[in-house]
């Protein structure tokens, strides 16, 4: 990064590189707060320079690239007058999604749905940490990650980025990321704040929500990120929120975020999201990528605000203090020793891990899985698996070397490219472990596919659906993909499906197969990961996100809202044409949704099989303030094995909703058992007051179930709590 010296030389640049400028370096660190030393830099600081820092360019749209800037997400070009050093972001959530100087390297995360999969916030920060350390090693100094929208809707585009359907799975791993990252001291969003849930007509549709509802569950899952994780900053989404814009809303950025919070970030729009002056009043400290706009409104037309009166010189000092002392605290303003070019193999590994942990094992009859070295003959079908893994597409994108990219489906319009498969070919990891024969189909042909799988002793149709920013998709596989799986299990009845999607799908197929394993897009090392699950290297630890549900009519809403009008036309045709959409499902979301209708999914919310089977028993009361309960799980199976059980609330007396409200990772040896204790936050018992503005939990009788999933209860625990209140 051009303010350490060091990095440079470490990275041996040339003069021409964007990186090798002189940059006047920061002041030693001081012993003081980040507040003070923020404090202590903006009395330096002219207004125009004040100014300067509250809009930042989107260099892939700049007329002229600066010397010190990267074709990245973002820049600003520093204030060397006062030692603060260019700026440099990068889109990120599943790893650094930009080249930079130094090539193409970086090391491809599974997705966000995989992370959550995994249950595991040690994994989550570990790999927020390996991301966190790259992002400097290539560059940069700001990360846009930490996305943290709940899945509303199967159909969502983004779906993959995120963190599954419950708010405190997707929080706690959010948090946890975020706080890998930063330990890395490099500032991280969290977003996209707030109810960013599709992506047709994303620039102008109206999320409408009751305000206790909005609380129970996406807002929730912000607040536990960001007490978790501590992001720097908060980004603002595109959408709007009852009828403001989320980047113009004074209760969301205001009243929400820094009363009720006391959040001390600052809060950035996304690319695109700033529409007026005005949004300053409301809470927005920094309008981002300033050339997708109308206008650069935090230029001149804010400085105007400010000599005008019409935007407080008191708020643009907070704006700017509020960005100041996040750098400071983030440590972004600080030298830091070299980190040297990357360690690929060690990186690669973390995300390897990860892929492992995250891949679901749906179904496994008559013990079909894990497969045997021994077996003489693999019919290998279909997904491209002879050129890698799936990735999601958009500004996530991660391409390390050796990615291929196919072309874009005939149905997506230019400048959409197609979907890019990292370079972890499952065919090849299949073949080292297999003695006999290992044949491939593209699955294009479907009699010849047909005759492969007759020909072999076991088939493994391996099935894809490519989700990207920007475009809401559907719930399903394409006819193409669900023929081939019906003629090739009616060929072959030893046949497994390996799924590479970005979120749930509908399965009228999945009666026909006795296997079928979830990989998600599972990253630069995926093709090994998938291999390690189906040979029973590892455990299939994964346990699901997000619900799959059995029937298109279980769920909430079938299509996006707005897909009426062509989604092909450019932003500007949307903003023309304002729609809303009503979560009437309110907090319900997901398996809440279909606890509370009454449906039996395909596949619950927590469930995922294992090679071994685990004994539940001993739940009992720790104590109520907070509340805690143990239990015991035993492996009582013949292979280790990873159980993740879950804690929910049936029930209490002042509603009937079904909330996870805790679990824990038990790695077990067979015969093994151990005790763990589960914690349980107060908010997830409580319900909101809008009127009061707080959490309240009522006194009564509650009703809690551990299980392995949000349907299968092991055992039940009733008690009764006094009532309490909770601030926001």
């Amino acid at each position: 990064m051009t303010r350490y010296a060091s990095l440079a030389l470490a990275m041996t640049l040339t003069s021409t590189s964007v990186l090798a400028q002189q940059v006047v370096p920061v002041a030693p660190p001081v012993q003081a707060s980040p507040d003070e030393r923020a404090a202590r830099l903006a009395e330096t600081m002219t207004l125009d320079e004040k100014i300067s820092l509250l809009h930042w360019h989107f260099p892939r749209n700049m007329r002229v690239l600066p010397a010190d800037a990267a074709p990245s997400g973002g820049y600003f070009a520093g204030l060397p007058r006062l030692g603060i050093p260019a700026l440099r972001e990068t889109d990120a959530s599943l790893g650094v999604a930009e080249n930079g100087p130094y090539g193409n390297d970086a090391t491809a995360l599974p997705s966000g749905a995989s992370l959550a999969a995994t249950w595991d916030v040690a994994i989550a920060r570990a790999g927020g940490t390996m991301v966190g350390k790259q992002t400097r090693q290539r560059g940069y100094n700001i990360l846009l990650a930490g996305g943290v929208n709940l899945v509303r809707d199967a159909y969502n585009g983004r779906n993959f980025e995120y963190l599954g359907e419950d708010p405190l799975l997707a929080g706690r791993m959010g948090g946890a990321s975020i706080a890998g990252i930063q330990s890395q001291h490099v500032p991280s969003t969290v977003k996209h704040f707030a109810l960013n849930a599709q992506e047709t007509g994303r620039h102008s549709i109206d999320a409408r929500i009751e305000e206790s509802a909005l609380r129970e569950s996406d807002l929730l899952a912000f607040q536990i990120a960001i007490e978790d994780g501590q992001p720097a900053s908060v980004m603002c989404a595109y959408n709007k929120v009852n009828g403001h814009y989320a980047c113009e809303s004074p209760d969301l950025l205001t009243r929400v975020l820094r009363t009720d919070w006391g959040y001390k970030g600052w809060v950035m729009s996304d690319w695109g999201a700033t529409h007026s002056v005005a949004e300053a009043n409301a809470g927005l400290d920094q309008q981002s990528g300033e050339e997708l706009d109308k206008e650069i409104y935090f230029g001149e037309p804010l400085k105007a605000a400010v000599l005008s009166g019409f935007v407080p010189q008191s708020r643009l000092d907070e704006m700017v203090h509020r960005i100041l002392r996040s750098l400071f605290a983030a440590g972004a303003l600080d030298k830091h020793p070299s980190l040297g070019p990357l360690d690929v193999l060690a990186d690669n590994a973390v995300a390897q891990r990860a892929a492992e942990a995250g891949i679901v094992l749906l179904k496994n009859d008559h013990g079909v899985l894990p497969l045997a070295a021994s077996a003489k003959q693999i019919a290998v079908i279909g997904g491209h698996a002879d050129i890698g893994v799936l990735s999601g597409g958009g500004s996530s994108q991660v391409i390390p070397a050796g990615s291929v990219r196919l072309p874009p489906p005939d149905n997506l319009p230019p400048p959409i490219k197609g979907p890019v498969y990292h370079p972890s070919r499952p065919l090849d990891a299949i073949k080292r472990r297999v003695q006999g024969g290992v044949s491939y189909n593209s699955g294009t042909d479907v009699a010849a596919a047909v005759e492969a799988a007759k020909r072999a002793d076991l088939a493994i149709v391996f099935a894809e659906q490519w989700a990207l920013e920007g475009v809401d998709i559907r719930p399903r596989l394409s006819d193409e993909q669900e023929k081939l799986i019906e003629a090739v299990a009616a060929a072959n009845p030893r046949t497994i499906v390996v799924l590479e999607t970005g979120g749930p799908v509908l399965m009228p197929w999945r009666d026909h197969v006795p296997g079928i394993v979830e990989a998600w897009y599972p990253g630069g090392q995926g093709g090994e990961a998938i291999a390690r699950i189906l040979f029973g290297e590892v455990d299939p630890s994964g346990r699901l996100p997000i619900t799959f549900a059995a029937t298109a009519e279980q769920m909430p809403r079938t299509a996006p809202k707005g897909l009426d009008l062509n989604p092909t036309q450019p932003r500007r045709f949307w903003e023309s044409r304002p729609f809303s959409v009503d979560y009437s499902e309110g907090s319900s979301v997901g398996y809440r949704w279909f606890s509370e209708k009454g449906f039996q999914p395909a596949f619950p919310f927590g469930y995922g099989l294992s090679y071994t089977n685990f004994a539940y028993t001993n739940l009992s009361l720790m104590g109520n303030n907070p509340l805690r309960v143990k239990l015991t799980i035993k492996n009582i199976g013949e292979r280790p094995g990873v159980e993740t059980p879950q804690l929910y609330l049936k029930r209490g007396p002042a509603r009937r909703q079904q909330r996870l409200v805790g679990w824990s990772k038990v790695d077990l040896q067979p015969g093994e058992s151990k005790t763990v204790e589960i914690s349980v936050d107060p908010r997830l018992l409580a319900n909101w007051n809008s009127k009061l503005r707080r959490w309240e939990v009522s006194k009564g009788k509650y009703e809690l179930f551990a299980g392995c999933n949000a349907v299968e209860a092991a055992m039940t625990l009733r008690m009764n709590i006094a009532g309490s209140t909770t601030t926001p």
